[in-house]
């Protein structure tokens, strides 16, 4: 970053809002400023008050700042690190190192960048397998799209995100960033151990804007993360897995920002810049002629309400949308998605072909079906239902059993070894289901298993030993 002489003055502040005075020249929006000993505290320039003051958002703490301080303009925006040697490392929103180890030799970049052009993006619709059944049968996600992962607190968003970058180093010779904006600590530092422990942190990079950190560091950490996959895409023309975890701690950091600056808030409270902000960030994600940035986001829903405005904005740019369920994961259903509100734009017969779509279809069918016979079941019984309802009822909770998964990221907690499954087994299994040819079966035995031989294997060894059901 080169300084220029450049010199202001601090006017006011007004806890993480900075006013300052430049007398010779008005640094432009987004630049960086420097101020306090040595620099440590940085200053994001967010509008230009009048010909001589500049309002900025402190990206670190501003203890011990005070009017009359001198400011320096570094000359430019923040920057990300970018290149080969980022690779299995940890940075903060500065590209500072937080994983104890030396700095890598890095070049640097604006993480402020332009959207691709049209001219440039891809147009063929590809599907991006992930290795989890109900997904790739039910949701097929894109490859350069967007996905995302719906739900409250503790309904296994980071669980889902954990165990696809798992399965996309072992399938997709790809890089995998995770981007932890406004999320536990615990969590990044669990995730570094795993990934360690698995082998796949040299295909991986990870960037943290913690909890705790203010709120302008969190809003810029997406971009600083976007900017690290963006130079693997177009310079050494990889495939991108970026998994943001979470979207709506960005849309949130950005409320405070916006407070702060003192702008009058829109519906519920969000910024009125909500819907601008988000799409900056969300149009840099795309598939372009050198390589795709596949992105899987987790969304928290506030209070479960999917009219939320920051629920609303989001969907409006996914390609697919994965709803995770608090009853499923009530009844034990993991992963617990809720096949009947997710949805995939690409679960059409022209991307995923005939048999996929009809499939899928027939599942959907019968599980809404089996939704709607539920109420009477509780009051009457399964015994009042006619002969073809309770056969309706019975493919309906074995398409439910055989939809859960037992994952890799969970082998510790759960004692089940993980299993990934082919979409081509996924489909086979459904369609045998949908046929009634595990009827005699007991449901128990299509639960957390991986391809549906392991339900008929696992039968007829407990026929051999004696107990069958």
């Amino acid at each position: 970053m080169t300084a220029t002489s450049n010199r202001g003055v601090i006017v006011s502040i007004r806890g993480s809002v900075v006013d300052i005075r430049f007398p010779s020249s008005l640094p432009p929006i987004h630049s960086l400023l420097q101020a306090g000993p040595d620099g440590a505290v940085a200053i994001e320039v967010l509008s230009q008050l009048d010909a001589q003051r500049v309002r900025g958002i402190a990206l670190t703490a501003t203890q011990g700042l005070a009017r009359g301080m001198p400011v320096l303009d570094s000359g430019g925006p923040l920057l990300a690190p970018v290149g080969q040697a980022i690779l299995s490392r940890m940075f903060d929103v500065f590209g500072h190192a937080i994983d104890r180890l030396p700095p890598p030799e890095v070049q640097w970049r604006s993480v402020h960048r332009a959207p691709p052009a049209l001219a440039h993006r891809s147009t063929r619709s590809q599907v991006f397998e992930t290795g989890i059944k109900v997904i790739d049968v039910l949701m097929p996600l894109e490859r350069g799209g967007k996905a995302g992962l719906f739900g409250g607190a503790g309904v296994g968003k980071t669980v889902l995100l954990t165990e696809m970058i798992h399965n996309m180093v072992g399938q997709h010779a790809g890089v995998s960033i995770f981007c932890g904006i406004g999320e536990r600590c615990r969590e990044g530092e669990e995730l570094y151990r795993d990934m360690k422990a698995a082998g796949v942190l040299e295909n991986m990079v990870m960037v943290f804007g913690q909890m705790n950190a203010l709120p302008g560091a969190r809003f810029r950490v997406g971009h600083a993360a976007l900017t690290m996959a963006e130079y693997f895409r177009d310079d050494e023309h990889r495939d991108v897995l970026l998994l943001i975890d979470n979207i709506f701690r960005f849309i949130q950091a950005g409320m405070e920002v916006s407070g702060l600056m003192g702008q009058m808030p829109a519906r519920m409270g969000y910024q009125p810049t909500l819907g601008t902000e988000l799409a900056q960030l969300e149009e840099r994600i795309a598939n372009t002629d050198a390589g795709a940035i596949t992105s899987i986001q987790a969304v928290y829903v506030p209070a479960d309400d999917f009219t939320d405005p920051a629920a609303v904005h989001t969907f409006s740019h996914l390609s697919a949308s994965i709803v995770l369920s608090r009853k499923k994961a009530s009844e034990g259903l993991y992963p617990a998605i809720d096949p009947l509100q997710s949805n995939s734009k690409m679960a059409t017969p022209g991307i995923v072909g005939e048999r996929h779509y009809a499939l899928a279809q027939a599942i959907r069918s019968t599980l809404a079906q089996y939704a709607d016979l539920k109420e009477i079941i509780a009051m009457l019984g399964l015994e009042q239902l006619s002969a073809a309802d309770r056969q309706l009822v019975g493919r309906a909770r074995r398409l439910e059993r055989f939809l859960t998964q037992p994952f890799f990221t969970t082998e510790q907690f759960t004692t089940l070894p993980g299993r990934l499954v082919s979409l081509a087994d996924a489909l086979d299994g459904c369609e045998r289901i949908l046929r009634d040819e595990f009827a005699a079966l007991p449901e128990s035995a299509l639960y957390m298993i991986g391809s549906i031989d392991e339900a008929t294997r696992a039968q007829e060894a407990g026929h051999g030993s004696g107990h069958g059901a």
